[in-house]
């Protein structure tokens, strides 16, 4: 367990409209930054690290959707100097979407049969970031083959076994693991401990790959091109097509064999013969249909199944 006995506090103005509830604690489940915050009344509690340094966080919201407000507490070990705090607020400011400006694509979707209801149900809600390569890659592989529910849980368990203890303003929240700790582990281990079976040589792999080799941050990979970002991630042990396009900062519209069955049926209206082999055609008309936009109405989509399955009268899921 890590002390965070100093802090440091600031005040963030996002761009409306901006749902505080909507984006820090997603509909379909997604956290901030892992499993293990805490949100309660408007406030959460959340940890992460910003390169080699855990920090802990409270963000809380006195502001409306129109009008937002945010007041956030880093909390954190070591002394910062002021050039590292700076640092900080940018990658938070980045990290809850605060510059996001979500107008040019609700007007897009305001015209899309399946988006304009996405928009009405969850207005407001922006798309996140994370500073960690590693627990984006992670995720991405524990995604892979498997339906949400259990990929869920592996998350769960590899961050409750392995990842580091904040303790801070009254909370104790769990980070993930870093990749120093992960490369000096056995694939047999983990697959055992956390139940990830054969991703467990993945996971070792992706670890001793970034702990060995500079890799750029996810700072630096949102600088660059899109394709060039996603040309590195695909370097990346356990990483392909889908993996990359969940990871990359840019976004992508990430297609697998399971939300293949849900855009088989908002696209073509039945389910896919085999989900497999849909996933080029559907990935193909998702580009087509919402080019720039995709990976917003990918993330729009799959928050709001529920909504949309009752508002279009079809049966979507993504289990």
């Amino acid at each position: 367990m890590t002390n965070l006995s100093n802090s440091f506090a600031f005040e963030i103005m996002p761009k409306p409209p901006y749902s505080f509830e909507l984006t820090v604690k997603k509909p379909a489940g997604w956290p901030l930054f892992n499993p293990f915050e805490v949100y309660d009344s408007r406030t959460l509690w959340t940890a992460t690290y910003i390169g080699s340094r855990l920090i802990g966080m409270r963000i809380s919201s006195s502001g409306t959707i129109n009008t937002p407000i945010l007041h956030i507490a880093i909390h954190y070990a070591r002394r910062l100097d002021d050039a590292e705090k700076n640092r900080i607020k940018d990658i938070v400011k980045k990290a809850i979407g605060a510059d996001q400006d979500l107008k040019p694509f609700y007007r897009m979707a305001k015209k899309d049969s399946i988006l304009k209801h996405t928009i009405e149900d969850l207005y407001g809600m922006h798309d996140t970031f994370s500073p960690m390569i590693f627990s984006e890659a992670v995720l991405a592989i524990l995604l892979q083959m498997a339906p949400l529910k259990r990929s869920t849980e592996m998350m769960g368990s590899f961050i409750k076994t392995y990842g580091e203890v904040a303790d801070f303003d009254g909370k104790v929240i769990k980070a993930w693991p870093t990749p120093v700790k992960i490369a000096n582990l056995s694939a047999m281990e983990i697959a055992k401990r956390c139940r990830v079976g054969y991703r467990a040589k993945s996971l070792v792999k992706l670890a001793k790959r970034l702990n060995s080799e500079a890799f750029p941050s996810a700072e630096e990979l949102d600088e660059m091109d899109s394709k060039e970002a996603k040309r590195l991630l695909l370097e990346l042990p356990g990483i392909g097509d889908y993996s990359a396009d969940i990871i990359n900062p840019h976004g992508g519209f990430p297609i697998d064999v399971w939300s293949a069955e849900v855009f088989s049926k908002l696209f073509f209206d039945k389910a896919p013969r085999n989900n497999r082999k849909a996933v080029d055609r559907i990935k193909t008309e998702g580009l087509r249909r919402w080019g720039a936009w995709s990976w917003m109405a990918f993330f729009y989509v799959v928050q709001d199944l529920e909504n949309l399955s009752k508002k279009l009268g079809k049966d979507i899921r993504l289990s």
